[in-house]
């Protein structure tokens, strides 16, 4: 049978993951009556409330004695670990663009990596059915996009489609007929080549998906590069340097079959296959038989560029809402990611019960701290900090920008330009995007975006759209200034009380409510001026003897501003800490002793 690999790359919310429950649908992968849920690729429960793709993910379909297999690649760029390693599997790419949003950012990010590596693209605008779509602009926008990318004049040749994936229908024609998505089976058969593999070499297939099975261990997947798979063969398995990892044998072979994996009793170059059997084999080794010695290119993958500590939860209510308190326990968890995630890298810290964890971005880290999170972990989190860098040529010490684009309604454009001023941001671009909205393009140092995300949604009354994409590092932009207001901090332990709080209101913004409890060194609110203040927020009414002739006033509090995790790890300062339990979301003083605070103060201000 032929074989066709495919990856289909989109900014997030394009439609992909829809468009792929439509393409297995019509393929025939579900039977009349099978019910399967909306967004099947997207598994995991975070990737369903979040509506967004974290894991790369395959799938395969026949059409006409013709497999192809599609693999979904996410579309953030924190998640680029993934995509980069998806990319090798494959011969071709669909490249699903909204009919009204256009090329976005991380439409660019992975597009960029696609064309480096030689892949002719199928171009898809999808939502062709919405009101706002303008799809002759976007075909220019996509062509100037691969032309800014590099593409050669091959690539920019690129054949195109208009489709509507909740409709389920892709057609040639703007207004073609419309029936089904025969059109995109037929394009992805006649323009991906079939895979370019030696089936009679010795068998060599490099790891880019782990995951970890109950019943089978270690699932590595993979393309078969060359030679043939079968079950219970010998196989080595090598480092990228040579060096060899571990011998063992494929004691189950899986091939892709619509959503599931079926076991099969051999596979042959160009199919990609998971393989189990093996203890230590990790990505991006190379899965051989055992008379080779060389292993296969694998992708080198983009530094991290932001990092946290992650550590013990050391607070007065820690180990009594999670599971998993011990730092071994967090250790062990951490380094088990790094084995199936390559763009995350653990390190152990200075500091004692504390790891250093370097990724992509803040969502990225942020989705690993939920994850561990719903385990029953307790953990306390650091502020995120940059990875500078040092050129070798200039001695210039250089930091991570990103390229951020933004879609305002016009009436805001100012307040986001002044703050993104200075975030010391630089427009690099502003042009009117229709319909009363402004898009604007800044770079600006990946430091100066830390926590700006919910204040952008503030100034912009939750209107404005922000993408954002890592654009290499350039020379330190200078000193940036961080949040104006100081922290309403607990200086008694206990539950808080209706009382109390009503007398604090006027101090700031709290975050806590009448009933939680709180501890000595707890942030409860943010202060109305710049320094730090200790409050006692557990006071209750003194009784008296006297009977009052009527009742008390009824004590009415403002709701309190409750942070999500993301928003919490944005709001700290160093000195502060996040602590993170299976139930509850607080912000602390990383030293909870105020006389220690003090002490330290004394000492970095002497410093």
């Amino acid at each position: 049978m032929d074989i066709r690999n495919i990856a289909i790359i989109a900014h997030v919310d394009h439609g992909k993951t829809t468009l792929v429950d439509q393409l297995l649908k019509q393929s025939g992968s579900f039977r009349e009556n099978q019910h399967v849920a909306e967004r099947a690729m997207d598994s995991n429960d975070l990737e369903r409330e979040r509506g967004i793709t974290i894991l790369a993910k395959c799938t395969s379909v026949v059409w006409k004695d013709t497999r192809i297999n599609i693999i979904d690649t996410p579309g953030h760029a924190d998640f680029g670990g993934e995509v980069e390693r998806i990319l090798s599997m494959v011969d071709g790419a669909v490249v699903l663009v909204d009919a009204a949003e256009g090329a976005l950012p991380q439409t660019k990010f992975v597009v960029g990596k696609a064309l480096a590596r030689g892949l002719k693209p199928i171009v898809v605008v999808n939502k062709i059915d919405r009101g706002d779509a303008r799809p002759d602009e976007v075909h220019n926008e996509i062509f100037d996009l691969f032309a800014a990318l590099g593409a050669n004049d091959e690539q920019l040749d690129f054949p195109m489609l208009f489709a509507s994936g909740r409709q389920g229908w892709a057609d040639e024609e703007l207004e073609g007929a419309r029936k089904d998505l025969a059109p995109m089976f037929d394009l992805i058969v006649r323009h991906v080549p079939p895979p370019q593999v030696d089936k009679d070499a010795p068998f060599a297939m490099v790891a880019t998906i782990l995951e970890n099975d109950n019943f089978l261990g270690r699932v590595l997947t993979g393309r078969v590069e060359q030679g043939r798979a079968k079950v219970n063969m010998p196989v080595r398995v090598l480092r990228p340097d040579g060096s060899v990892v571990e011998t063992g044998r494929l004691t189950k072979l899986l091939s892709f079959r619509g959503l599931e994996r079926v076991p099969v009793e051999e596979a042959e170059a160009g199919d990609i296959v998971a393989v189990a059997g093996l203890s230590e084999a990790t990505i991006p080794e190379t899965i051989a038989s055992p008379e080779i010695t060389e292993p296969l290119a694998s992708t080198p993958v983009d530094p991290p560029t932001l990092s946290m500590t992650f550590r013990l939860n050391d607070g007065p209510l820690g180990g009594r809402e999670g599971k998993k308190v011990t730092s071994r326990q967090i250790r062990d968890r951490l380094f088990k990611e790094t084995e199936g995630n390559i763009a995350i890298r653990v390190t152990d810290s200075p500091e004692s019960e504390a790891f250093e964890v370097a990724g992509r971005g803040e969502l990225q880290l942020g989705v690993l701290i939920e994850q561990m999170r719903r385990e029953g972990f307790e953990l306390t989190i650091g502020r995120p900090r940059v990875l500078f860098r040092t050129n070798e040529e200039t001695g210039e010490r250089e930091e991570p920008f990103e390229e951020v684009l933004i879609d305002v309604d016009e009436p805001y454009s100012g307040v986001v330009v002044e703050k993104m001023a200075q975030r010391k941001g630089l427009m690099q671009d502003m042009q009117p995007s229709g319909g009363g909205k402004v898009r604007l393009t800044f770079l600006i140092p990946s430091r100066g975006l830390i926590g700006y995300h919910g204040e952008f949604l503030t100034d912009t009354r939750g209107t404005g759209i922000m993408n954002r994409l890592f654009a290499g590092y350039q020379p330190w932009a200078g000193a940036i200034e961080g949040r104006r207001n100081g922290s309403l901090i607990s200086s008694e332990d206990g539950a808080t009380t209706q009382y109390s709080l009503f007398s604090l209101q006027e101090r700031g913004t709290l975050f806590v409510d009448a009933g939680e409890k709180v501890y000595v060194g707890m942030i409860i609110g943010e202060h109305s001026r710049e320094n730090d203040l200790e409050v006692n927020p557990v006071r209750e009414k003194k009784l008296t003897n006297i009977r009052a002739a009527g009742k008390d006033d009824a004590l009415l509090l403002t709701p309190p501003r409750k942070m999500s995790l993301e928003q919490a790890i944005a709001y700290i300062e160093d000195d502060e800490l996040v602590e993170v339990t299976p139930s509850a979301v607080r912000i602390r003083k990383r030293y909870l002793d105020p006389h220690e605070r003090k002490k330290r103060d004394r000492q970095g201000a002497s410093a």
